[in-house]
């Protein structure tokens, strides 16, 4: 309870029913050691939150670029809902410590990982939205998605760099280029890969992440500021 009127205070709300919010915040590992609690998990709450955010987000990126196409705001779209968004938004809610899990999972760092902390966020929003309404949602919302978006956009993380960078060292070498670990570091279940972007076998530019896929996506970004400099050299 006390987990709860803690998540309450960080929403600036009292849940009217209480007891959504327990299941928005109970993994189904939590009740397959605990199989006589009378709880539901939290997956059908996660598939109602997806649907709202899609909403929310699709309605709030239309009306703050009137002039964007359909191609740019799809891809901005699935970066602020992406995995690591969410977990990111659920960190800020601290919803790890909210969350009830079952022990092995827990003793396994599943608390920080980027899928629990992502759907639990999402179950959270189904939550909400059940509990106070639509626009309860978008008043939450709203505030986190801007400097989300801004990052984004600065980072260029709604860009696909490796398809990019693909098209641009086939074009310019008639090579695809492909991807190394370089390295692997942390625990298991906060572990940062390196990843290095070949063509041929020069590295044109290295990344970090949470996942392989996201470290490779930060190398081919690199290799793209690379390759533009390239580019611009020789006009």
């Amino acid at each position: 309870m006390d987990n709860l009127a803690s998540l309450e205070d960080k929403l600036g709300f009292q849940f009217q029913n209480r007891s959504v919010l327990m299941r928005a915040l109970t993994h189904r590992s939590y009740l397959n050691e605990n199989p006589d609690m009378s709880l539901e998990d939290n997956e059908r709450l996660e598939f109602l939150g997806d649907a709202v955010l899609d909403f929310l987000v699709g309605a709030y990126l239309y009306h703050r670029f009137p002039e964007m196409d359909e191609g740019e705001l799809t891809s901005l779209r699935a970066a602020l809902v992406r995995a690591n968004t969410l977990a990111d938004f659920a960190r800020g809610w601290d919803l790890g410590a909210a969350l009830q899990v079952g022990f092995g999972e827990s003793e396994s760092g599943g608390r920080e990982r980027i899928p629990i902390l992502c759907a639990t966020f999402e179950a959270v929003i189904g939550a909400v939205y059940l509990d106070q309404g639509l626009e309860r949602v978008k008043a939450l919302m709203n505030p986190m998605i801007e400097p989300a978006l801004k990052k984004i956009m600065a980072e260029q993380l709604h860009k696909d760099a490796k398809s990019e960078f693909q098209v641009w060292a086939q074009a310019r070498f008639g090579i695809t280029p492909h991807y190394e670990v370089v390295s692997t570091s942390g625990p298991d279940h906060a572990k940062v890969f390196k990843v290095s972007v070949m063509v041929g076998q020069k590295a044109w530019g290295t990344g970090e992440g949470r996942s392989k896929q996201t470290a490779a996506q930060a190398a081919a970004r690199k290799a793209m500021i690379r390759a533009e400099d390239v580019e611009d050299e020789e006009e």
